[in-house]
Parts: C-alpha cells; structure tokens; sequence
C-alpha cells in the first residue's frame, strides 16, 4: 500500500513538473516577426549612397502625372512614411499583431500577414509580405502597407506599396466632412532591372 502511494505520488510529481515546464515554456517565448522596418531602412541606405537616377511621379486626384527627378539626399525624406511604420521585431510591438501565412504554388510565393490583435487601435492596419523561396536564401519581393488615421475632422489612409530593389509607391486617401475625396499618389522609382 505504502509502495503504490509512493508510486501515485511520484506520477503527480511528474504530471505537475511537466505542466509547470510547459507552462513556463509559453510564456518566456516572444513572437518572433520579420522586421520590415530593418529591411525598408538598409534599401533607404543603399539608394542614399548609389549612384541611381530618382524618379518621381506625383499624381493628384487622377490628374496628369507631375514627374520629376529628385536628388537622393532627398530620397529618405520622399520614404518617411515606410520608415515610421511600426518594428514588429521588437517583442512589445509584436504581441499587438497577428501573423498568417499562405503559399501560393502558382506563383511560388510565400504571403506572410501582420494584423492588429486590436483592430482599430493601432495606426498600420496591415503588413503583408511577398516571400520568393529559395534553397540558397528567401527573399523578400514586396512589402504592402495599409495605414489609418481618423481623427473627428478626417480620416487619412496610405496604401504603401515597396517593391524590392526597385520602387516604392504611396496612394494617400484624404476625407474631411462635406469635402469630396482627394487622393495623391507618389511612386519613386530608382531602378528599371528587369527580372
């Protein structure tokens, strides 16, 4: 009898140990997200030091495009909407977000989603990344943006769009009450390599 509580009490030890191991396991692991911030900010250095011609086309209101050159001291200032964008490596920010992925054979691409846990609390209301595989290193194609601001006067949404290596575009919606909808759409462009 003495043995077999013995026996009893050890199994408890152990179903108690491993719950609590688990348990512990869960809470100490952070999310871990791709850091689009990191990876838009070492474009912005490359393009700061290169020797590329800046293309800028500003379209307002469907209007005719207005294209300029611009000179690349002046490109980090034209990306300063991509570069406030919230860091999702950094643990405190990630716990606000969720993360789906979805691969699409057809075009061999991996999707990966960042969306507020919150909903309309956080400013970026979606991060969505294009990811090209590759046995001998991922790459990352794209990286689409979606931005909110209401305020009791307006409401502002940027569509962002970064296209690696190549462009970027913001399409910025502005609404103010009994004022129709205006809208500017600016693509920087300081690469035409072709794939």
């Amino acid at each position: 009898m003495v043995k077999k509580m013995k026996q009893l009490l050890i199994i408890i030890f152990l179903i108690l140990t491993v719950n609590i191991g688990c348990k512990t396991e869960k809470k100490s692991s952070p999310k871990k997200y791709i850091s689009t911030l990191s990876l838009i900010k070492a474009q912005v250095a490359h393009v700061d030091t290169s020797l590329y011609s800046i293309i800028k086309i500003e379209t307002r209101d469907s209007l005719k495009p207005d294209t300029t050159y611009i000179p690349r001291e002046q490109f980090a200032e034209a990306a300063k909407d991509f570069l406030t964008i919230p860091d999702l490596s950094n643990p405190k920010i990630a716990k606000l977000y969720n993360e789906e992925s979805l691969y699409d054979d057809a075009i061999n691409r991996v999707t990966i989603t960042y969306t507020p846990i919150d909903g309309k609390n956080e400013e970026v209301q979606k991060q969505e990344v294009s990811v090209l595989p590759d046995p001998s290193g991922d790459k990352i194609k794209s990286i689409y943006i979606d931005k909110e601001i209401i305020n009791r006067d307006s409401s502002l949404k940027k569509i962002m769009f970064w296209e690696t290596d190549k462009s970027f575009q913001i399409t910025t919606l502005l609404q103010k009450p009994a004022m129709p909808e205006t809208s500017i759409t600016t693509k920087v462009i300081w690469s035409d390599k072709k794939e």
